[in-house]
């Protein structure tokens, strides 16, 4: 947009003037609407973070933490505790023998098992036991808590819509008057009844996040094992399955989109990009990312975020699973989505 030129006092006072007034002239703005953000691609390894979790858990009790989480903060938003504009992801940690006590918010979350047996978390009064590889569903404003009934530390990847929540001046938080919820609901009964491609009759969609509440990886790495039989893999993407609402077909969360992915080895995909901004946590196998103009070595549990429009593309040395969220849903809904290949 052009600048009118300042050499006019008269202009001069009139925009210092207008802009005392908390209004600015939309002409002298610099810059215009194009793709993107200032968040950069970032990759965090967990061979490096996770002696810090266990470094935490020495240094900082449960009851002085609630919940012992190491945000995964983007260069370009520190302070904020954002991984990107619009996700939040940190990694958790919780010791056996503990309990992290049970409270609610507005944000969704998501928790993507990475590592150790025994742990469960507590979601709208079921119990759900949590296993490596394990995609765990906390819709908005259910109560939530966790605990860890093994014999060694379990850590998790927290993916939230946080940011969503705080534009919008709608972040809530309240905690439960106990430190457990009670358990009213028989365990496994979200995915035994709605996980089977068939729904209650009587059920009805509130339209926002999905009824089941964890997505087992064993089925996950079934669904993989048969994608990858049926045909040839995508050629940006290989073999790429999202999680769905089986209410509705669409994503688990009304902002979140989450999926699963498997490069065979040796693969190297073709250039992606889109206006989502995507967090990518590495299940199993090795290989390289390259986001924008950086290029990561990738192993177990790494995790590494792209942001919009940034270019991507993978290449495996071994099998390799990825598994990953975004906000594609919350854009897909406002029509903003965009995507290319090649």
């Amino acid at each position: 947009m052009a600048v009118v030129s300042r050499a006019n006092s008269d202009y001069g006072r009139f925009v210092d003037e207008v802009k005392d007034m908390s209004l600015f002239p939309l002409w002298e703005r610099v810059g215009g609407l194009k793709p993107g953000t200032q968040c950069v691609p970032a990759h965090w390894s967990y061979a490096e973070v996770r002696p810090q979790l266990i470094r935490a858990c020495e240094m900082v009790t449960k009851k002085e933490a609630s919940r012992r989480v190491l945000c995964l903060e983007n260069p370009t938003l520190r302070g904020t505790t954002f991984i990107c504009d619009s996700l939040f992801a940190g990694l958790q940690i919780i010791l056996p023998g503990e309990v992290a006590p049970s409270h609610r918010h507005t944000p969704s979350a998501l928790r993507f098992i990475v590592e150790g047996e025994g742990a469960y978390t507590a979601v709208a009064g079921e119990k759900l036991p949590m296993r490596p590889g394990d995609f765990v569903v906390t819709p908005a404003w259910a109560w939530h808590d966790h605990g860890n009934h093994g014999t060694a530390p379990v850590v998790w990847l927290d993916g939230l819509d946080t940011p969503f929540a705080r534009f919008f001046g709608a972040a809530f938080y309240e905690p439960y008057p106990e430190e457990k919820q009670p358990l009213d609901r028989p365990e496994g009964e979200s995915i035994s009844v709605y996980g089977m491609s068939l729904i209650p009759d009587e059920f009805h969609s509130d339209g926002h996040s999905t009824p089941v509440l964890i997505y087992p990886y064993e089925r996950t790495r079934t669904a993989l094992d048969s994608l990858a039989r049926a045909g040839k893999p995508h050629p940006a993407h290989g073999f790429k399955l999202r999680y769905a609402n089986p209410a509705t077909g669409k994503h688990p969360f009304p902002t979140m989109a989450v999926s699963m992915q498997r490069l065979p080895p040796g693969f190297s995909g073709q250039t992606y990009r889109s206006t989502g901004s995507a967090v990518f946590a590495v299940h199993r196998g090795e290989g390289v990312a390259r986001v924008g103009e950086q290029e990561f070595g990738i192993g177990p549990h790494d995790v590494f975020v792209a942001p919009p429009w940034q270019p991507y593309c993978f290449a495996a040395t071994s099998e390799l699973e990825l598994f990953s969220y975004s906000d594609r849903a919350g854009q897909e809904a406002l029509g903003y989505f965009r995507e290319q290949v090649g």
